[in-house]
């Protein structure tokens, strides 16, 4: 008599062990129904989000050790003496810190990779659990994904983009880049969004597949490019003397001769301004480096310009009085 009257969903399935549990204990279906739908099913989808999140726990921990030892090298056996062995030294070094700024770049993206499998896998056990059949879901997955290619394309052009600029190396954490509408330091690399934070701390988060080009500013080496104006009148030999003779010490410094790659060099003069000769001094520096290396190598040159009395250039107008004839008087 009470068959009728138990609701379709409440029915225990062939599966349902909780369900079939209780209905052997108490003989009511409606009961053994309800006890399935509102403590085992629950329980079970819960269970599945723990484990959804330990997974993923215990993969980004793998990951994470993986990334760091990849991230790990050593220099081999040097035997030269001198520059030649301190060359090496530091090429080494930067190989180093590249490779510790890709193998986190990978590992971020592995992590967000192994993040959307874990929680969709999770999705179609969850639906399930909930006595949908998942079969023809799993089925029209290839439909519906070519349905989502033609309607988010620019999010398959994200990941797509993402994709190809981590395999190509293009930049990674780390690294100080300019991709066209912001530039900073890039904190993370996802499939679809890469996060950078400019000069200023403002965070941008750019989208992969509207990077149409990047330009790298701490991959392999640098170079400072300094600019110095002086006056006309001066003597340009004795200031080229003066601008190499200060880099050079600043090369040899111990301070900062990590941080300098080789010999500094005048290049000369390399432009001819209104109020100023402009000289050309540069140097080949580590990643990064570059900036704090101007700011020094500034500072030291306009301190020996004051004491060599080398003028540097001020503003210059030049007046022309024309004395206009006077009419002559009748």
């Amino acid at each position: 008599m009470l068959a009728p009257l138990i609701p379709q969903a409440l029915e225990c399935g062939p599966t349902d062990v909780w369900c079939s549990t209780i209905l052997d204990w108490t003989g009511n279906e409606w009961l053994a129904g309800a006890a399935n739908w509102l403590v085992a099913k629950p329980l079970h989808i819960i269970g599945l989000l723990v484990l959804a999140f330990v997974l993923r726990w215990v993969l980004h921990r793998l990951i994470g050790r993986l990334a760091r030892r990849a991230a790990e090298g050593s220099v081999p056996g040097i035997i030269q003496r001198g520059k030649a062995r301190q060359a090496i030294l530091e090429a080494s070094r930067l190989a180093a810190e590249r490779r510790q700024q890709r193998s986190a770049t990978m590992g971020s993206l592995l992590k967000s990779i192994t993040t959307g499998v874990v929680f969709s896998v999770i999705l179609i056990m969850v639906i399930d659990v909930l006595g949908y059949n998942v079969a023809p879901l799993i089925a029209s997955a290839g439909i519906i994904g070519v349905a989502v290619g033609f309607g988010a394309q620019s999010l398959v052009k994200d990941f797509l983009s993402g994709i190809f600029m981590i395999l190509e190396d293009q930049y990674g954490v780390g690294d100080v880049v300019d991709v066209g509408e912001a530039s900073g330091t890039i904190e993370a690399v996802g499939l679809r969004i890469t996060r950078l934070r400019d000069v200023n701390g403002t965070v941008w988060y750019v989208r992969n597949g509207e990077i149409l080009r990047v330009g790298n500013m701490s991959q392999n080496w640098a170079r400072t490019v300094l600019d110095i104006g002086v006056a006309y009148g001066e003597d340009l030999g004795r200031v080229r003397e003066v601008l190499h003779e200060e880099a050079h010490r600043l090369w040899e410094d111990p301070e900062h001769r990590k941080q300098i790659l080789e010999e500094p060099e005048v290049w000369g003069v390399e432009r001819l301004d209104p109020d100023a000769v402009i000289v050309r001094l540069v140097l080949k520096t580590a990643p990064m480096e570059q900036w704090a290396i101007a700011r020094t190598l500034r500072e030291r040159i306009k301190d020996r310009f004051d004491a060599e009395g080398i003028e540097l250039p001020h503003p210059q107008r030049v007046i022309w009085q024309r004395d206009e004839p006077t009419a002559p008087t009748e």
